[in-house]
């Protein structure tokens, strides 16, 4: 620790974010990192703590004490290579994670928490600039053959692992572009395109082969893969929606958050709908759901220029503190608003949606009911619900967004003709060394764990990879 007394010198000093009314009017990144100088005392703030709880709450263990002391010491090159070390895309989780680690940093305990989100991606993105971020390929290769079948962050961790230790690595992807949700998902606003695409560029210099345009179990009998490969790790991801089936949820005007939010990615990608575009122009919008899903669609709507956004959320409103029951070093259970909140939304909790109505087989009304909730329950940690009577309620709507969270993989070709088990939760089944029940068949990502963050995608691809690798070193 390079200032001992960093943590009580200096404030946190977050990203500098364009105003409201310039940024909803564009498509790009808006947020400014602070200079060298601003970032290296940011780093002095790090308490190089005996037990580094940040570290804790990081999915990847990212050794966040050591590159936040190299920073302040303006050692960047060696903060690179140290990020790298468990991290393999700090210029993604950099920016769209929610950062676990500042919520389990110990100057959080009672002060604003070390910019550790702000000094990773400074890093990376230095490390870019300075052209410490080149390809690698491996010196030597193994004479085996790994396919990837779905290429998110999962499954793009899992190809650069095996490929740097000198697996073939083909990764397949049933879109026309590869990234998965950071591509199609994830809106631009939040990360560039570039972003992955530059990623992407250096894993193909290294030898990764991507196809793209590919669905297996559809283009091809999904077996056939065990004929070609020595091993195949799944991670397509927890693509099933979650569904909101009321009365009148067939009605035009309803859409499932990803169908709306890959549209507009497409669209700033250069792909044209000629008119069948899912737009926000000069509606009033409603988005059910108050996750990160949700908050793209917002930001979405609001950039193609809705008349008015609400957000509805189920549960009950979060406090804005930590409640007694959630103490640190966990995640805070607390309110949050993003930047697409910032940008001009109105939000209400404990709404219940009872059903849609609308005329010509087109919804303009939602109707809803409020909540009330009584006391934690202590075993399962939920809190009972009950309808508020006569809180019945009615809002215009000429787009409803359901952001409700998923259920897991879709129950598809792939998964019927492979033959794998699910489990309890509908999520491929594994067992300690990620395989499936088919010999020679792994899973990682969502697509085992169910709904999660980027960050945990990297660690699913990561530990895939390192059994993968256990394994056909076993069968040679």
């Amino acid at each position: 620790m390079g200032d001992v007394t960093g943590f009580k010198k200096y404030n946190r000093r977050d990203v500098v974010k364009e105003p409201v009314v310039k940024r909803k009017n564009h498509w790009k990144e808006f947020i400014k990192l602070p200079d060298d100088e601003s970032l290296k005392q940011q780093g002095a703030r790090c308490m190089d703590c005996g037990v580094p709880f940040c570290q804790y709450g990081c999915p990847v263990s990212n050794i966040i004490p050591d590159w936040n002391d190299l920073v302040y010491r303006d050692d960047w090159e060696t903060a690179f290579n140290r990020l790298m070390k468990t991290n393999n895309f700090p210029e993604f989780t950099g920016r769209v994670c929610p950062a676990p680690c500042e919520n389990s940093c110990v100057l959080a305990i009672n002060k604003p928490a070390v910019t550790i989100k702000n000094i990773e991606l400074a890093i990376i993105e230095r490390a870019y600039k300075e052209g410490w971020m080149k390809p690698e390929p491996p010196e030597t290769r193994f004479n085996k053959k790994v396919a990837i079948v779905g290429s998110g962050p999962a499954g793009l961790a899992c190809a650069d692992q095996l490929n740097h230790v000198g697996y073939n690595v083909t990764v397949f992807e049933k879109n026309e572009y590869i990234g998965g949700l950071l591509t199609l998902g994830i809106p631009s606003f939040k990360m560039e395109k570039t972003v992955v695409e530059r990623r992407v560029k250096l894993m193909q210099q290294e030898g990764v082969e991507f196809k793209t345009g590919i669905n297996i179990g559809v283009d091809g009998n999904a077996k056939d893969l065990l004929k070609s490969f020595d091993a195949v790790v799944l991670a397509g991801g927890a693509e099933q929606p979650r569904d909101l089936l009321v009365e009148g949820s067939e009605l035009n005007g309803i859409y499932f958050a990803m169908e709306y939010l890959t549209q507009q990615n497409r669209e700033n990608l250069g792909k044209s709908f000629n008119g069948n575009k899912i737009t926000a122009k000069d509606k009033n919008v409603i988005v059910l759901g108050g996750g990160d899903t949700g908050s793209d669609c917002i930001g979405t709507a609001i950039r193609q220029g809705a008349k008015s956004v609400k957000n509805f959320e189920l549960l009950p409103q979060p406090p804005r503190e930590r409640d007694s029951d959630n103490p640190w070093p966990q995640w805070a259970f607390i309110e949050r608003t993003s930047t697409s909140h910032e940008e001009g939304c109105e939000r209400d909790y404990g709404i219940m949606t009872k059903k849609f109505s609308g005329s010509n087989g087109k919804v303009s009304k939602l109707h809803a009911t409020r909540l009330e909730f009584g006391e934690k329950d202590p075993e399962t940690g939920r809190k009972p619900m009950k309808e508020i009577p006569g809180s019945e309620f009615t809002v215009d709507a000429d787009l409803i967004l359901l952001a409700l969270g998923f259920v897991g993989p879709r129950k598809n070709e792939l998964l019927e003709q492979l033959n794998v088990e699910l489990d309890e939760s509908g999520n491929v089944k594994t067992n300690d060394s990620r395989m499936t029940c088919v010999e020679g068949v792994f899973a990682a990502g969502d697509m085992r764990r169910g709904q999660s963050l980027v960050v945990w995608a990297i660690n699913e691809g990561r530990d895939a990879a390192k059994y993968v690798h256990n394994y056909l070193k076993r069968k040679s």
